[in-house]
């Protein structure tokens, strides 16, 4: 089962965000609210306390959510050029009805279908919304049992990546498997189209990359961002613009040895589901909230 339990997207109109998902990328809105200062507090961010919140689940019913939380916008932030939860990576049933639904709508393609020889079991495609999150909509050919990878139940499906852009690949990849556990999977030095058009580099120069897995499935991949990215730059007491956090599930928090942000304890609503959730900062920064699996 993928770990993966939510992803959480600063934007400037939670309802307004909400609703693109529902209406573009089949998602369904499931819960909508204020952020509790207590849940700020956790996440290190108590100027989001206060702040309306909405949660979308994928139209297939699987239990894995996009949260969207308001806060202000960052004037100049460019995708895929600054440290830390870089985009979230989707799977489809059909990349190309998907590109053909999204033509003229309010998500950017900044990537139409293309096919990448170094990732030969799947056919992406890249947008970015209105907020700066880059999502990548994927279509699984080589996938089934042993391959790590979901099957698409709706036309766009479930989160199954959340794309960590690192200063320090190596240090990022061992702090993902020495405190939560993940297994990785040997690197790849692949042509990173999207990478090398943020960063004006040649189309085909490439770029190192680490999957983590949990029980054989595939949750996490680290990219090790060339020179040029920067910090990611944050309103004072505010959640990181653009993707802000990932959330993942974990069979023993117990047995985690990082130091929490924010220790574990019972939490409610549509993603917590009154199980216990701690908070975490990895080596550079990255925020994860791990919460335990369900019984």
């Amino acid at each position: 089962m993928n770990p993966l339990r939510s992803a959480t997207v600063v934007v400037a109109d939670a309802e307004a965000a909400a609703a693109r998902y529902v209406d573009h990328l089949d998602h369904r809105l499931i819960e909508r609210g204020v952020v509790p200062a207590a849940l700020a507090q956790r996440w290190g961010a108590p100027a989001s306390a206060g702040r309306r919140y909405t949660v979308v689940r994928p139209a297939s019913g699987r239990a894995v959510d996009l949260r969207f939380v308001e806060g202000h916008p960052m004037p100049g932030l460019r995708p895929l050029r600054t440290f830390g939860w870089a985009a979230l990576e989707l799977c489809v049933q059909d990349v190309h009805a998907v590109h053909a639904r999204l033509r003229g709508g309010p998500f950017d393609i900044v990537g139409p279908p293309t096919a990448n020889p170094g990732l030969p079991s799947i056919h992406p495609m890249q947008v970015c919304g209105p907020d700066g999150e880059f999502v990548y909509l994927t279509q699984i050919l080589q996938g089934g049992p042993g391959s790590g990878l979901p099957d698409a139940r709706s036309p766009v499906d479930v989160l199954f990546i959340a794309v960590l852009a690192c200063a320090d690949l190596d240090a990022s990849a061992r702090w993902c498997a020495d405190v939560l556990g993940l297994r990785l999977q040997a690197p790849l030095d692949i042509p990173y189209r999207m990478l090398n058009r943020a960063f004006e580099l040649p189309e085909l120069q490439r770029h190192r990359i680490v999957c983590a897995e949990h029980a054989g499935e595939l949750c996490v991949e680290l990219d090790q961002y060339p020179a040029g990215a920067v910090p990611r730059p944050v309103h004072d007491g505010q959640l990181p613009p653009g993707v802000a956090l990932v959330t993942l599930t974990h069979p023993d928090l117990s047995a985690i040895p990082g130091d929490w942000l924010a220790p574990p304890q019972p939490l409610g609503g549509a993603i917590y589901e009154g199980r216990r959730v701690g908070v975490l900062r990895s080596p550079e920064g990255a925020l994860f909230e791990v919460m335990e699996e369900a019984r």
